[in-house]
């Protein structure tokens, strides 16, 4: 990304610019009884569908107000620079110049996503499975030079047939989110624009590799439609699933053992998969269980049965459900078994089938794991791992019928790796970990993993990450973040950004507050609707006893939090509790 640093104003010097002050155009509301003026709805475009494709369009008011806050900003921000400048290029030195993700093997190739030095979109790449030059599939880097022309530029889904002769992608040029899907030679060769241009998320290949399925936004930017056509055909693409509660977010995907394509529909506390049948694209999708509200849940298949990852049946924290009917029928939940039992407070966040395992990402006490299953002999066993605090994750692969996986792990003091696994052997080989070109040496920094209680005498787990030789005497500055929103947990990974802070001796704290699901679904459940003020009580709480254990001191904290899960709470950190 290219940098331009602010121009660099003396310490003393004044902001220039007049702080901007919208001006007031009351418009008067009323909903649900309730009645109220906004002031500022004017700031929000009426044609705002129409600016999301066509940015020239803005109303000039509201760029004119937009430009006036960068402006300010800019002038407010200058007495800052010489140390914004010294921040950015520590950041930029911590930045690997060159990198790959996992090299993920389909059939013959192995597929994966290059940088060189410099670059922001890479190249899509692939090898020979058992060794041998790579092949540039897609040179997405050339591509945003040639037609980014310094405005937006953004490469969507990238997928490669399951014959391996041809790649769609998707392209925004508009910062959208509408992409533009095209199809080219898997090598070499034109890419044609196929006629899609309001797609989201995943393209999905039919197995003929000819059909390709997609999910299309409605007027309001909701991705709420599925479609279909065939590589080269004409028309808009035949409908597959139109989603009619408004509510509701689409996705579409591919089966485990790629025998379905998987159609989701969801919000935030009930779903529904459909599935149509690879070989057979343009057979109607069934619907595998009917949404009830409040039911959430995802489908495996293996060995002719389904396995199913739900909250039925009162399992809060998730069960694994065995169904004789496979997916691509209609399955009777009254007929599921129980495979994994419900455990309390243990929350399932995925599971994934192949030919002869079954594997679960799962999160204990804000501890996250992955534990194998051999599904001929039922035998399980956790991956081990041994540092107080840490993320991990699964890497998706594009095979079924094998005993590797990948697997993603960080803490944060230790960088980004990737581990390949065999389930059968139990052995691991480093793929990749990622460097840190200006030097990193973990041990000198230490993670700790600490509970704090809250006032209702609930524990809230905090991720501290400090240089090492910093002691809890009072003395330090520190930084609180904390997120509460959507059952979203912030994993305790690897950020070479905190690292500025932590050098200059800020402890860095991550309060694992409810409303995300740190310790179960009803950690979540615990922080929404009328307990959402446990979200907010949780991270003073959190803050205040940071300090109580001389880790800050009153006036040394700062709170972080962005987004519908931000923070705005820390006076009340650095004041005497009441």
């Amino acid at each position: 990304m290219t940098h331009t640093p602010p121009t660099k104003t003396p310490p003393t010097q004044k902001p220039q610019t007049k702080t901007p002050t919208a001006m007031k155009r009351p418009v008067k509301n009323s909903r649900f009884g309730h009645e109220w003026t906004d002031d500022y709805a004017w700031l929000k475009d009426e044609n705002w569908q129409t600016v999301l494709r066509e940015p020239d369009r803005l109303d000039p008011a509201i760029r004119a107000h937009l430009e006036a806050e960068n402006a300010y900003t800019k002038s407010v921000l200058g007495p800052l620079s010489e140390l914004e400048e010294t921040l950015f290029e520590e950041m930029k030195a911590r930045l690997e110049p060159a990198r790959s993700s996992t090299k993920l093997p389909d059939g013959p190739w192995r597929y994966y996503h290059r940088f060189e030095p410099g670059q922001e979109h890479g190249t899509y790449m692939r090898e020979p499975r058992d060794g041998g030059p790579g092949e540039v599939m897609l040179d997405a880097e050339a591509l945003s030079q040639d037609l980014g022309d310094g405005g937006f530029f953004d490469i969507g889904d990238v997928s490669h047939s399951p014959d391996h002769a041809r790649l769609a992608y998707g392209l925004d040029l508009k910062g959208s989110e509408n992409n533009d899907v095209y199809v080219k030679p898997a090598v070499g060769g034109e890419a044609v624009f196929t006629g899609i241009d309001k797609a989201a998320g995943a393209l999905v290949w039919g197995s003929d590799s000819e059909t390709l399925f997609w999910v299309e936004r409605d007027e309001n930017q909701r991705p709420s439609a599925v479609r279909r056509r065939k590589v080269g055909a004409d028309g808009e693409g035949a409908p597959v699933y139109d989603e009619a509660d408004p509510g509701f977010f689409v996705g579409v995907a591919s089966s485990d053992d790629d025998a379905h394509i998987t159609i989701s529909a969801h919000d935030h506390t009930t779903s529904e998969v459909w599935a149509v049948p690879s070989d057979a694209p343009e057979d109607a999708p069934v619907c595998f269980a009917p949404r009830r509200r409040g039911v959430e849940y995802g489908v495996a298949p293996h060995g002719g049965a389904a396995y199913v990852l739900s909250n039925d049946q009162g399992a809060v924290d998730f069960a694994v459900f065995r169904s004789d009917t496979p997916l691509g029928e209609q399955s009777d939940p009254a007929s599921w078994t129980s495979f994994i039992d419900h455990v309390p407070g243990r929350l399932i966040l995925g599971l994934e089938t192949y030919s002869g395992h079954m594997v679960r990402l799962e999160r204990e006490d804000a501890l996250p794991r992955i534990v194998i299953r051999d599904m001929e002999t039922g035998e399980e066993h956790a991956i081990d791992l041994d540092e107080p605090a840490y993320s991990l994750g699964l890497v998706g692969g594009y095979e079924y019928d094998t005993t590797t996986i990948h697997y993603s792990y960080s803490s944060p003091t230790t960088p980004a790796s990737v581990y390949a696994y065999d389930m059968a052997t139990r052995e691991r080989t480093l793929i990749r970990r990622q460097t840190v070109p200006s030097g990193h040496d973990p041990e000198g920094y230490e993670t700790r993993r600490i509970e704090i209680e809250a006032r209702d005498g609930e524990t809230v787990p905090v991720t501290l990450l400090f240089k090492k030789g910093v002691e809890p005497d009072g003395t330090n500055p520190l930084l609180l973040y904390g997120y509460g929103s959507y059952g979203h947990t912030i994993p305790a990974d690897f950020r070479t950004a905190r690292l500025s802070l932590v050098d200059r001796g800020v402890v860095y704290a991550i309060a694992h507050i409810r409303g995300g699901m740190a310790k179960g679904y009803g950690w979540y459940e615990a922080g929404k609707l009328a307990g959402k003020v446990n979200t907010f009580n949780d991270f003073v709480d959190a803050g205040r006893a940071l300090v109580d254990l001389g880790w800050t001191a009153r006036g040394k904290v700062v709170a972080h939090g962005g987004s519908a899960g931000g923070l705005l709470v820390g006076a009340a950190l650095n004041q005497d509790p009441g």
